[in-house]
């Protein structure tokens, strides 16, 4: 998923996208570890997508700080 697109979505959407990314990342990391991964590199793609969509999620928290100040 493209940091855009992550951007464009509510903070509602991030945090259903978050659990599945974790849960995406779970079975991927399981199916790795019993040999039944085809590409690995999938466990990567699905590390990076969570990673963006904390950062999205951490700046959001970070500027709605900012702006309560």
């Amino acid at each position: 998923m493209r940091p855009s697109e992550i951007r464009d979505l509510g903070d509602d959407e991030l945090e259903v996208k978050e659990a599945e990314a974790r849960e995406e990342l779970f079975r991927l990391r399981l199916r790795g570890a019993t040999g039944q991964i085809e590409n690995k590199m999938k466990a990567r793609i699905a590390r990076r997508d969570l990673a963006r969509l904390l950062t999205i999620q951490r700046e959001r928290a970070r500027a709605a700080e900012k702006a309560g100040r």
